[in-house]
């Protein structure tokens, strides 16, 4: 049972841990304008809780101004939410909230301001004020004889997020602001008194605006949180996407360009060997009676006619034919004619010795 009692209790104490840099919200969460310490208007109908144009949760401030709204008889027309903040000297703050100018926002060459740190004082310029003049947002420290230190198109139909980084003080080397716009540090880190000094400051949130101008303003503000640390305020960046990247397209060779090689770099093209065709064998005939075989060596021009000679008869070859004409073309049939021709020729020759002998 008491361990039982030990985890309820732990369990109770989660939230307060969660948002121990959260030290105060005036969101309208609740649903009305009681996180506020007071408001200044002519009307509740001027500081309505509404819920069709919000930004963080279910609501949103709604605040209207009309020529003439004076609830506190000053200077200027106004509908303004406050809270005692009672910020001191060297205290170091975060504050988050968000602004949207409607479509219809009347843009007039004059002051109206929309967030200010007010000092207790009842009069004069705020030391810290964000405030419109035309179609610019701009942000202002030190009152109305400093010049501005950002500014911003008033963007009417879009919603601003405001993060503002102050550290309290009258001392002009010791405070300073520092300010995210939409998420992004749109003011590095400047210096500069921001309090009058020892003046508490207070936060009055609405419209407040110079009484020369005539048409209705609405604006609008959500997600007011004070805190001691950016993490508590900052809306955490979006979880990127992993993109699955790109293959790199496959090079094509461009067959038009020719590489400069470096004879010394380039590799020596291997040769071929070339196999010499073997040469057919030439068999050597016997000169059967003087004629050179089919397939001899005998140069031609021994022989013009393509037949061997016989110097032994002291007869020219028969035939007659032209150095032109084809080796050994004559038949074979005519040479033995030849042959016999000149054997016949040699029987005869003994013949007529021994006939004329006889004679004799």
């Amino acid at each position: 049972m008491k361990q039982l009692l030990r985890l309820v209790a732990a369990a109770s104490l989660m939230p307060a841990l969660a948002s121990a840099g959260i030290l105060w919200k005036g969101d309208f969460e609740t649903g009305n304008t009681s996180q506020w310490t007071r408001s200044q208007t002519v009307a509740s109908s001027r500081l309505q809780v509404v819920t069709d144009m919000v930004r963080d949760g279910k609501y949103a401030l709604k605040a209207v101004v009309k020529q003439g709204d004076d609830p506190i008889n000053a200077s200027g027309n106004r509908n303004e939410l406050l809270y005692l903040t009672h910020e001191t000297q060297g205290k170091e703050y975060f504050y988050k909230w968000s602004t949207l100018f409607p479509k219809n926002y009347p843009v007039h060459d004059s002051w109206q301001v929309i967030t200010q740190w007010h000092q207790e004082s009842c009069c004069g310029s705020p030391p810290l004020e964000f405030f419109v003049r035309g179609d610019k947002i701009n942000l202002r420290v030190g009152g109305n004889t400093t010049p501005v230190l950002w500014q911003t198109s008033i963007n009417q139909g879009n919603w601003h997020d405001f993060v503002l980084h102050v550290k309290w003080s009258a001392d002009k080397k010791v405070g300073f602001v520092e300010l995210y716009h939409n998420g992004k540090l749109a003011l590095p880190k400047t210096y500069g008194a921001n309090q009058f000094g020892k003046e508490l400051n207070y936060l009055k949130m609405g419209l407040y605006r110079d009484d020369a101008i005539k048409p209705e303003g609405t604006i609008y503000h959500d997600g007011f949180t004070m805190a001691s640390t950016l993490e508590d305020v900052m809306p955490p960046a979006p979880t990127p996407v992993p993109v699955e990247p790109t293959p790199a397209p496959t090079p094509v060779p461009d067959d038009t360009t020719i590489p400069n090689e470096d004879p010394s770099t380039t590799p020596p093209v291997a040769e071929v060997p070339v196999t010499p065709t073997p040469e057919a064998p030439v068999t050597t005939l016997p000169n059967i009676g003087g004629q050179a075989p089919t397939g001899t060596t005998t140069p031609i021009s021994n022989n013009p006619n393509g037949l061997p000679g016989d110097s032994s008869l002291g007869e020219p070859v028969a035939g007659g034919c032209s150095a032109s004409g084809t080796s050994g073309t004559l038949p074979f049939a005519a040479a033995l004619l030849m042959l016999g021709a000149v054997t016949l020729r040699r029987r005869r020759a003994p013949a007529r010795a021994r006939s004329n002998a006889s004679k004799r």
